[in-house]
């Protein structure tokens, strides 16, 4: 418990020491991105996508206890898969690794791939794909009619296991991942291997990290969950929320790891899946 600790601690510092960045280089992606993400060629994964009935939760980050609401919306049950990203570039080749701008991907953009239009060698097509961007990822929900989940919406179905809605209060839930944040080479492992958590979702946990559309907006000064944040926040760190649940090691990596990122970043255990407004 001890090595725990001095992680956290760590993860601490560097979580609350992440407090600025250039907003106007911030805005001119978005801008660009804005502008790159209309023209989007139409995808039709056959992933199946689950409603999820909306509720209250309490949040890891916050000013206060105060739990927040979240709607119905519907989430893709497994993360997209390189299989999936592969069609979606086919279709999309300015999203091919050699056409990408820099701005919305760095260097390590599917670096692990053969070459723009070949998965990496001995690569499951069925494991989730790594080496995307944030930007990508928005590409990519809205090729196919879908959206980024919102930290929130990802957060609250995070909360289950197999059995429970909210089971955060489990000790084995805990124990559970931070056991998995130990296994390596996990993202190599297909989706829909591991048993899905009570909403039917499989893989939140023991494949990859995952993009949420305003992964970093916890670190404004003002609250996401009402929309009064400025754009700098989705890209950079400015001025860190207070947490609420300060024992949860596992959310508390989640959320550090998040503030460490910007829109352009790729990451080799990153990935992302879909989520989407229910019809009213």
């Amino acid at each position: 418990m001890s090595n725990y600790f001095k992680i956290f601690l760590i993860f601490g510092g560097f979580f609350f020491l992440l407090n600025s960045c250039d907003k106007s280089i911030a805005l001119d992606s978005k801008k660009d991105s804005s502008a790159s993400i209309r023209k989007e060629v139409a995808i039709n994964p056959d992933g199946k996508m689950l409603t999820i009935k909306g509720g209250d939760y309490q949040p890891f980050y916050g000013e206060d206890s105060t739990s927040v609401p979240v709607s119905d919306f519907l989430l893709d049950e497994k993360p997209v898969t390189n299989k999936e990203y592969l069609d979606f570039v086919m279709k999309n080749p300015k999203w091919k690794r050699s056409n990408v701008k820099e701005v919305f991907a760095d260097e390590t953009y599917l670096k692990d791939w053969e070459n723009d239009e070949t998965l990496p060698k001995d690569a499951d097509p069925e494991a989730a794909v790594t080496f995307v961007s944030w930007f990508a990822a928005k590409a990519y929900a809205k090729s196919a009619g879908k959206r980024l989940p919102t930290l929130d919406e990802w957060e609250y179905v995070a909360m289950s296991d197999e059995t429970s809605q909210n089971a955060r209060n489990k000790p084995t839930y805990s124990a559970h991942l931070i056991n998995l944040y130990n296994e390596k080479d996990r993202e190599k492992n297909p989706v829909k291997i591991s048993k899905p958590n009570y909403w039917g979702v499989y893989n939140m946990f023991d494949l990859v990290w995952e993009w949420t559309d305003d992964y970093n907006s916890i670190m404004t000064t003002s609250d996401s969950r009402t929309a009064e944040f400025d754009d700098k926040g989705l890209f950079c760190a400015s001025a860190a929320t207070s947490t609420t649940d300060v024992l949860n090691y596992a959310s508390f990596m989640r959320y550090a790891f998040r503030s460490s990122l910007k829109a352009n970043y790729t990451v080799g255990n990153l990935g992302f899946r879909c989520a989407k407004d229910l019809q009213k």
